[in-house]
């Protein structure tokens, strides 16, 4: 296996957060196909849980509607325990407010089922490059988003 040296060599690692183990397999099967690891999660405990290792993903795709906590309330719990990443939201449902919370609260996106791929992936791409321009010190160069190819 050929070792990565530079960044955009590193494949992405996205976790989605969804009750339906369905979709959590459509999605997955979807982000690999593009060339990106993928974790899934049943609920936004799981996810949290998690977030207390070391090692973080590049972006998360997080339900709207979860049973025991909203997607909200976990975009709320990531930034209150100060962990740097990206949300975009799915959802299903249409409620008044929901995307523009989500969106004044920092989400990277929102998306209403049913969406393209190519709408799914690009705001993946760009919540990563985003979050690596934010993170790049001044006057360091940061590469573009990753070597996803399809």
């Amino acid at each position: 296996m050929r070792r990565a040296n530079r960044l955009s060599d590193i494949l992405p690692l996205i976790y989605i957060v969804d009750d339906d183990p369905a979709v959590c397999r459509a999605l997955k099967r979807l982000l690999r196909s593009w060339g990106m690891q993928v974790r899934t999660f049943a609920s936004g405990q799981e996810l949290l849980s998690a977030l207390s290792g070391s090692h973080h993903a590049d972006c998360s795709l997080i339900d709207v509607q979860m049973p025991d906590m909203t997607g909200l309330e976990v975009q709320e719990r990531i930034k209150l325990a100060g962990v740097d990443l990206p949300v975009i939201f799915i959802t299903a449902h249409e409620e008044d407010g929901v995307e523009e919370r989500a969106m004044r609260a920092g989400a990277a996106g929102f998306l209403r089922k049913p969406f393209s791929d190519e709408a799914l992936v690009g705001l993946i791409r760009n919540a990563i490059y985003c979050r690596r321009m934010h993170a790049a010190r001044p006057g360091q160069e940061t590469e573009k988003p990753f070597g996803i190819q399809k």
